[in-house]
């Protein structure tokens, strides 16, 4: 047996740094004492034993819909250790979500808590975690099971966010996962002396395939907090003085609302701000370097390939653009016949890499249509610069047939959010008799109609001009940020 990739990975940490200062969990009364990486070690095998007495072996399904927690990394861990397939469910989702995911990937059982326990449907169990958690605790033998791995064996079977239709699991490896971690931390810089605050949610790729793993590959120190809650930002960031920061653009917003010298205060002691899960508006750039002292380093990733594509760390950081592709990653820009497009042109891009999935879930219909000659293709518009900087341009789902032109939505919502009283913008698509479709704009702010159409028509072709521009409380969003553009469509 070749082994796995990721457990040698995390073993730098958990085998490697026994005695090191790991983890603490931050809630709302402070944060716990700090475990070691040796006591994330006995943990994680103490669930690991748990959760085999309770039948969870070698390619069983595990799936868990919990928030950020202590038990969550134990569950992680120790189905790694099992080889069982971690499965994380949004703990946001409702009934018909929840059902949909464990219908799909068929868990053993699902571990979360007594008032999710109903969303799970009849015929799979629904562990408690403080009871599993608590009988794990309890257990004297603290060693590893033996278990024999395979690279390429299933680690996790992550589910899309389905913002275009039904979600779909993507297998993601041993291997898959150790190579994303090897990346970032070479990349980022990140060492054992590095403190991570980790705010994103475990049950997305930027929270654990990223955050969790890049701790424990490099060994830094994690302050894992339930939930990024703008009201205590401030005191989180100065209590634990961290190093590193992973967010998505709607925390960066926020984190603006800081005062000024709160905000030069944190800015002083942080090295590098990452954002990704969607795409961070220049003038969100800006603002956070004027104000904190950072480029805010912007990177491009899937859940099928792990990230791909990054701006450097030393270098420009180029605002509304999400950098060059990672070591070891290629990447094409193609037109509709497959041609690789000339440079500044739009087209669908494809990716190739060490992280890239092997497919979706029991879906061989779905995996086909993902790859065209072993290149992924990801359903985003991009183009790519003289010096290879690569800028989204939006879903190619989202691309817009107006009177024979493409309308590329990006290009729009990226005026909008130059305009005085727009907080954010989307603009989607909609059936127009003359036309084919007609891009409509939905903005949240103070901004009036009238002068948003005017800003419109003197920067963009008239057939680029929204058809109308709705004012909405707040854009509907997923956890992670992105916009959920067929509830606007709706």
């Amino acid at each position: 047996m070749a082994g796995s990739p990721l457990l040698d990975l995390v073993d730098r940490s958990l085998r490697g740094r026994p005695d090191q200062p790991a983890l603490d969990v931050a809630d709302g009364g402070g944060a716990m004492a700090p475990l070691t990486f040796g006591e994330i070690e006995a943990r994680s095998n103490r669930m690991a034993r748990a959760l085999a007495a309770r039948g969870i072996g070698r390619g069983e399904r595990l799936a868990v819909q919990l928030a950020n927690r202590l038990a969550y990394l134990d569950l992680f861990l120790g189905a790694l250790k099992l080889w069982a397939v971690f499965v994380p469910v949004n703990v946001l989702y409702r009934e018909r979500e929840v059902s949909h995911v464990v219908g799909d990937a068929e868990p053993s059982a699902v571990v979360t808590t007594r008032d999710l326990a109903p969303l799970v449907p009849g015929g799979t169990p629904a562990w408690d975690v403080d009871a599993l958690a608590a009988e794990a605790m309890a257990g004297a033998d603290t060693s590893r099971p033996a278990v024999a791995l395979e690279a390429d064996d299933a680690a996790a079977i992550v589910y899309t966010s389905g913002t275009t239709g039904r979600a779909k699991g993507a297998v993601l490896s041993h291997a898959n996962l150790a190579a994303n971690a090897r990346t970032l931390v070479a990349a980022w810089r990140i060492t054992d002396e590095d403190r991570y605050l980790a705010v994103l949610p475990l049950f997305h790729v930027h929270g654990l395939a990223n955050g969790v793993l890049c701790w424990l590959a490099s060994g830094c120190r994690m302050r894992l907090a339930s939930r990024f809650a703008h009201e205590r930002a401030q005191v989180l960031f100065e209590s634990f003085r961290p190093t590193l920061f992973f967010g998505v653009p709607t925390i960066y917003v926020r984190l603006l609302e800081l005062p000024e010298d709160a905000a030069r205060a944190v800015g002083s002691g942080v090295r590098l701000f990452v954002s990704g899960s969607a795409p961070l508006p220049a003038h969100v750039f800006e603002a956070f370097r004027v104000r904190f002292g950072h480029a805010i380093l912007e990177r491009y990733g899937m859940t099928e390939t792990l990230m791909t594509v990054g701006n450097p760390y030393e270098g420009e950081r180029r605002p509304g653009a999400v950098g060059r592709p990672f070591e070891g990653v290629s990447v094409r820009v193609v037109g509709p016949d497959g041609r690789d497009v000339p440079e500044g042109e739009s087209g669908e891009l494809l990716v190739k890499g060490p992280a890239v999935f092997s497919g979706y879930w029991r879906r061989p219909d779905a995996t086909a249509a993902a790859f065209v000659d072993g290149w992924f293709r990801t359903g985003d518009l991009a183009s790519y610069s003289a010096d290879g900087y690569v800028t989204l341009r939006g879903r190619a789902s989202e691309l817009i047939l107006c009177g024979g032109f493409n309308v590329y939505p990006r290009e729009i919502e990226d005026v909008l959010l130059e305009q005085p009283g727009v907080r954010e913008a989307a603009v989607v698509g909609v059936p127009d008799e003359r036309r084919g479709e007609r891009p409509v704009a939905f903005y949240a702010g103070a901004a009036e109609p009238v002068s948003l159409e005017a800003a419109c028509r003197r920067q963009l072709a008239s057939f680029k001009v929204p058809a109308a521009f709705v004012r909405v409380e707040s854009l509907p969003r997923n956890a992670l940020g992105k916009v959920e553009k067929n509830r606007l469509r709706s």
